[in-house]
């Protein structure tokens, strides 16, 4: 085979095997909880049969061994001669964890070795749950397909077996020799798209099928009259003659005598899209620049044609943008395993609920999220539910409720982590963040009820009282707070004791293009991520106070911390008055700059390894009067431990 042709082949497995491995993790927990869903079978089933097909063309020994297995137990379950209980499902589960890490070899190209014998021997059924399947009894008369165009599995086996002599009509030996018993590929493809209701006459009565000729092969005419027998249009030579049936409208002609519907998706490179993307965010600047030239000259043709421009270019971004997303369910179709195997292990009855899979995403923060989620949902399940009877002696059902939904709300997609579990304690929160030396006794007398929650994204803060392998250690929370801090989101908790908790993560809807809010310092231009931005206020006169240290604002009836930025970019002068009130991760912080220009869709620009490291800088982009604006990275303008950087303290 032509190597090229070879990768190619290869690289069309993986992703079709890639996606039909992603949804077999949910699909399997699915029929955990019901394991006679018929449907939920054979979709499995089909799936380990496609990925052993696949392979079985690449010569990959090892995964056709596994899929092979894994399709046989199933099979038997199909068949009613088997329930899947626990056990068989553990091994499913772990024969699909060994299936992903075959893909994962193969796209590396590395070694891939055979599944383990005990594996494969898990996967086998018993001999007591395999009895023999009784004798196959000659192929009844196939019925027309019913009025929706279909037929089921036991009256196209049936079809075949006619087709190929195994079996066969009534009237006709049962034992009819086969020469070749092949038809060719235009003729199957016919069958076919007969078979699933494309030239389908509804309303037919049962007819019989004609066995084909002693020789095994039939001719065009007798698969013609095949054809129309199974159609209710008459009889194949030889045959009896049909019951009459009622009349009909003519049918359809034949399947394959019609054009080939296109094809409504095509598979593009993802790096071809993000070129895409960046294009379209070169557009947006050039967009930019001259709608600020067209207002600065009163120039109308040149008002007009920026005009046209900037409706275009906007339809464009939308557009471009699209391609990107993927629905949210790509990321919470990995959480039922996770949710199943995590409960087993803490020995709690758990139900997981989703909802809003439908909700769109952009790609790359459906792939940032998963390692934040999966925080998110270990420590719902480990801190928020409690025990099946302690949930018993409360009056709470045994089994505790997880839900995971998302919604989009403007251009922020909103994920929340909830459970009806224990809820937080306040009073319990701020003793053991004294205790655990995160804060004194006085800061934590002072802080409200909301505070009290968000101490568990500090570094070092665990409310566990013993260390595991699950939770204990004090990290994990500090670290979503950091990632989703990095992407430009936010996270707030809520919390009734003894109703359960609710957290509640919020990202940009996509990465690509950036809504920012342009500020002035001194001469400097920075743009700030607009969907961190609660809100803009100008500062009084005896509105700041010293508090731990720090300045601060009395704003809506809190303490806002305060960060000069002119101090950060190196401008001398007066503090500015005008307060941009920021969102960062379950903080709010209040940076003051001088003059606040308005919003603009930004695309932005790195600044190259000359700037790598500096803090609070993501990148750069050119201003609609083209001059340079820095972009911040709002994760870097707060430490970890909650505190303002050292650069950016205000002075008495």
């Amino acid at each position: 085979m032509d190597p090229s042709l070879d990768s190619e082949l290869r690289n069309d497995f993986l992703v079709e095997a890639g996606e039909l491995v992603q949804r077999l993790g949910e699909q399997l927990i699915g029929l955990e909880t019901a394991p006679r869903d018929a449907e939920l079978l054979n979709a499995v089933f089909r799936a380990f049969h496609t990925v052993k097909g696949g392979a079985g063309f690449l010569a990959i020994e090892p995964m056709v061994q596994l899929c092979h297995h894994a399709e046989d137990l199933l099979n038997v379950a199909r068949n009613g001669q088997l329930l899947l209980d626990a056990s068989r499902m553990d091994a499913l589960l772990e024969a699909l964890d060994l299936l992903n890490d075959m893909l994962a070899s193969l796209a590396g190209g590395s070694a891939m070795a055979m599944p383990p014998p005990s594996l494969l021997q898990r996967l086998t059924p018993g001999a007591a749950a395999t009895p023999p399947p009784p004798p196959r009894p000659v192929a009844p008369p196939v019925a027309a397909p019913p009025g929706d165009g279909t037929i089921d599995d036991s009256e196209f086996e049936a079809l075949l077996d006619s087709l190929y002599g195994s079996g066969g009509a009534p009237g006709a030996p049962a034992s009819a020799p086969v020469a070749s018993g092949s038809i060719s590929d235009d003729e199957f493809e016919a069958l076919l798209d007969n078979l699933h209701g494309k030239g389908v006459t509804p309303g037919t009565a049962p007819v019989a099928v004609a066995p084909p000729a002693v020789s095994g092969s039939i001719s065009d005419d007798e698969f013609e009259a095949l054809l129309d027998n199974l159609h209710g249009k008459g009889a194949a030579p030889g045959t009896p003659a049909a019951a009459p049936t009622p009349a009909a409208p003519a049918a359809a002609p034949a399947a394959r005598h019609a054009a080939p519907a296109p094809e409504a998706t095509v598979r593009v490179d993802t790096a071809r899209l993000d070129a895409l993307v960046h294009r379209a965010g070169e557009l947006v600047l050039v967009r930019n620049r001259l709608l600020s030239l067209a207002a600065k000259h009163g120039d109308e043709t040149l008002a007009l044609a920026a005009s046209e421009l900037d409706r275009v270019s906007d339809a464009l971004q939308n557009a471009v943008l699209g391609m990107r997303m993927q629905p949210v369910g790509r990321l919470f179709q990995r959480f039922p395993r996770i949710v199943r195997d995590l409960s087993r292990q803490l020995g709690k009855e758990v139900e997981l609920v989703q909802e809003g899979e439908g909700t769109d995403l952009d790609r790359s923060l459906v792939e940032a999220l998963a390692d934040p989620m999966v925080h998110l949902i270990r420590n719902a399940l480990d801190h928020g539910l409690e025990m099946p009877d302690e949930r018993e002696r409360a009056g709470k059902p045994r089994k505790g409720k997880v839900t995971l939904s998302a919604s989009q709300r403007g251009e922020r997609i909103v994920i929340t982590v909830a459970d009806d579990g224990r809820g937080m304690n306040p009073d319990v929160l701020r003793r053991k963040a004294v205790e655990k030396g995160v804060i004194d006794e006085a800061q934590a007398a002072r802080l409200s009820e909301n505070e009290c929650y968000e101490l568990i994204f500090r570094p070092g803060f665990s409310t566990a009282a013993t260390v595991s392998d699950i939770s204990g250690r004090g990290v994990g929370m500090d670290v979503v707070k950091t990632r989703v801090a990095e992407l430009g989101g936010t996270l707030q908790v809520r919390s009734q004791l003894g109703r359960g908790s609710t957290l509640e993560l919020a990202v940009p809807l996509t990465l690509a293009i950036q809504r920012v809010l342009m500020v002035r310092v001194g001469a400097r231009l920075l743009a700030l991520p607009l969907s961190n931005i609660e809100e803009v206020f100008e500062l009084a006169s005896g509105q700041q106070q010293r508090l731990d240290g720090r300045v601060v604002a009395a704003h809506r009836g809190r303490a806002l911390a305060l960060a000069d930025l002119a101090g950060w970019v190196g401008v001398t002068g007066p503090s500015g008055r005008h307060v941009v009130v920021l969102h960062i991760g379950h903080m709010r912080l209040g940076c003051l700059v001088h003059d606040v220009l308005g919003r603009e869709d930004v695309m932005v620009k790195p600044l190259g390894p000359l700037f790598e490291g500096v803090p609070a800088v993501a990148g750069a982009t050119v201003t609609g009067d083209g001059r340079l604006a820095l972009v911040m990275d709002l994760a870097g303008l707060a430490g970890n431990d909650g505190q303002l950087l050292p650069s950016l303290r205000v002075s008495a």
